[in-house]
Order: structure tokens, then sequence, then C-alpha cells
């Protein structure tokens, strides 16, 4: 059986999923979690449902991926690795170089770690995984699947900062998003659920994680989103501050002798909700904590969230659906119905009974002016249909 393996790595997670070919059915999945962090854990589920969890030292991307195929073995997930025949990559930013998926190769390795300025959090972690892949399976397609590609349907209006435009003819200095995985698989479950063509709809999906965005998606594509040049902007993250004044920057580093550099992994690795709260990153590890400081982080969350679903409703002139989903929005049913009040103003008629279960389904009443869906993100199996798509791996499984 040929099988194809699907790798998502955040920030601070790392996901992945074993398909069979051509059936699409998930043979294993699983997933470290809390990467760098204190207490991390690494798990694997089989197709039987048997899952097996233990707790292990995951500093770093390149240790998930020696876990992982260990782990693959160890569970008879693969009896050989001869049985991999593609594995999909997601890969936070590709840039104006990368416009869609690509079969990746030294000279393609290398331009995603070029591209670190613009995702320093992700690409090189990402570009080293992908390194590690190529080293373990020399003889196996390795693809690209980049979160910037489903935004390349911005326009000038929302995807240029108001800057000297030779930057942008020099520096490529623009918008470029991220999420795009998440956004368009999430996009298309969402318009089959009301039975309609995404052409037809306009949403907001909210991916809300350790890292997380707000997109406006108009016809079934990106038209504008909350990340920027890197997916440090926007709302408030785990770690990451979100939009932020440039001159405080300024301000700051005057005041504690930091260079733009340290001042930069600041606002990547020690703010956001770990910032505020003095806690964690972890909104798990915040949600029923009463001390003021991490309800302060939960409610500046909850803001900015709300900051940028109503910008986007009057961009694209109202919204039929906005989409929770990722970490998150998939379980925090707390802050689902603190989202869902912030709009009761506007028509949105919250179902509080289906909030309080999780999985796809809809959380607001029939006749809500405004339908608020949870939408489980499936970015591993977007991932793995770039690479049938890119490797012909399909027509190779039914050969076999």
């Amino acid at each position: 059986m040929k099988k194809v393996l699907a790798v998502n790595s955040g920030s601070s997670s790392y996901k992945f999923k074993l398909f069979s070919l051509p059936d699409e059915k998930v043979i294993a999945k699983g997933m470290g979690d809390r990467i760098g962090l204190d207490g991390p854990t690494f798990s694997i589920t089989l197709a039987d449902g048997s899952k097996h969890l233990k707790k292990v030292a995951i500093p770093d991307q390149e240790t998930a991926v020696s876990i992982l195929i260990a782990d693959l073995k160890k569970y008879h997930a693969v009896e050989s690795l001869d049985e991999i025949v593609g594995v999909g990559h997601r890969v936070v930013n590709g840039g104006e170089y990368f416009k869609d998926s690509t079969v990746i190769d030294q000279e393609k390795l290398q331009k995603i770690r070029d591209l670190s300025d613009f995702a320093p959090l992700h690409n090189p972690a990402e570009a080293r995984g992908i390194e590690a892949f190529m080293n373990v399976l020399p003889d196996v397609p390795q693809v690209a699947v980049f979160d910037t590609s489903f935004h390349e349907t911005l326009d000038p209006v929302h995807y240029l900062y108001s800057i000297p435009y030779e930057y942008y003819e020099k520096y490529r200095a623009r918008k470029y998003g991220a999420h795009g995985t998440s956004v368009h698989y999430v996009t298309l479950e969402a318009a089959k659920m009301l039975h309609k063509d995404p052409s037809e709809l306009k949403m907001i999906i909210c991916h809300l994680g350790s890292g997380s965005s707000i997109t406006a998606v108009k016809n079934g594509k990106s038209f504008d989103t909350s990340m920027g040049f890197s997916p440090l902007s926007g709302i408030t993250m785990g770690t990451r501050s979100g939009d932020i004044d440039p001159s405080l920057l300024q301000h700051l580093m005057h005041k504690t002798g930091m260079s733009i550099d340290e001042m930069i992994d600041v606002l990547n690795k020690k703010s956001g909700l770990l910032g505020i709260s003095g806690i964690s990153s972890d909104m798990r590890d915040l949600k029923y904590n009463k001390a003021p400081r991490a309800v302060l982080a939960r409610q500046i969350f909850l803001n900015r969230i709300v900051r940028y679903i109503g910008s986007f409703i009057a961009e694209m002139g109202g919204t039929d659906v906005i989409v929770l989903t990722a970490g998150v929005g998939e379980a925090d049913v707390g802050m689902r119905k603190a989202i869902m009040d912030a709009f009761k103003y506007m028509g949105v008629k919250p179902d509080y009974e289906a909030n309080e279960h999780n999985g796809q389904h809809v959380i607001t009443k029939p006749d809500s002016t405004m339908k608020f869906l949870v939408v489980p993100t499936n970015e591993e199996l977007m991932i793995a249909r770039e690479v049938v798509r890119l490797t012909k791996c399909s027509a190779l499984a039914k050969e076999n």
C-alpha cells in the first residue's frame, strides 16, 4: 500500500497524518505538543483507534521528526519507509517567489531559508524539517505547501503598505498573510455545510490557535487578512504581539538598549498571551486562571478578534458566515460565546446550547443575521492532496 505523509509544523506544535492512497484514509495521526515549552508530549493514534502518548523532550522540530519516523515504524503504520511515496510540508511564507505548492530540491529549500525574514518563527524550522525528511527519505518527493499561496488573490489595495512604493518594487515589502492552507480547507467545508458554492458567500475565517489570524473570504477567494509581511502582525497570539506602533519599538529600543533583532525576538517569542499574562502562551493554561493578568490576556485576545471581524464586515459590505477554527476556535467554548456576544447588536443570535459542544456544527440560531460555524481544520488533508496533485502519487497507488 502506498502512503503520503502530511506534516504541519506550527510555532509550538507539530501535527502529522499518514494517508493511504487513493482512498485518503488516515492510517496514523498525531502531534508533538508544546514544542519548546514545559511539559511537551508526543502522541500517535492508529487506524484501529489505539493511542500512544508519551512525555518526551521536544526542544525543536528536528527532534519531532526523529520521534515521528521512529513511532511510525514501531507501531507498524509503515513496515518499510519505501511505502511512503510523498511527504507534504506546510511552509508559512513563500513570498512572491512561490505562488503555488512545489516539489522541493536543494535550490528551493535554500529559497525557503532565504525567506526566513518573512516568517522567522516558522520558515527556519520548516526548512530544517524538510531537510531532515530529505535525509531520511532521499528518494521520496518532498512537497512544500505554502500558507501564502491562498492569499495570492489579494488586491494591491489590501496587500500594499502606505510606504514608498519603491520598497515594494525593490524588496517586495507587502502583506503576504498566513494560514492559507487552513483557510482554504475551512472555506470549502463551510460552504459544503451551508449547501452553497464558495463563490456565493462572504465569509470571515477565524483561525485561532498559538498563531492566530482572521481572513475575509469573498467569493471563495482571500479578500483581506490580518497577518502581514510576516505572521507577527494582526491579532494578539500565543507569544506574538500582533499589531504594534513602530514608533513604540524605537522608544523601547532607546530605553532598553536592545537592537532591532532583539526587539523583534521579544515581539515574536515573549509577547502576546505570554507577555501580558506572565503565565503562559497557551490559552488552556489561562482559561480558568483568575489572576488579573490572565483575565486581561483573554480580554485583549477577544478585543483584537472583534476588531478585525468588524473591520472585515465593513470592507466586504457584510458577511454571511463567521467560522471559528484551530485550537481555540474548535475547543474554547467560552471564547466562542464571547465572540458571538460581541455581535449581538448586529442581529447575531447565539445558540448557547449548541455552543457547549465541539465538532463541526452551527452555533447560532436559524434566524441569526449571520451564521457562526465551528469547523475543525484539516490542513494535513489539503497538504496530502497537493502532494498527489504535484507528484501523481494517486496514479502510482492505483497501479500497485
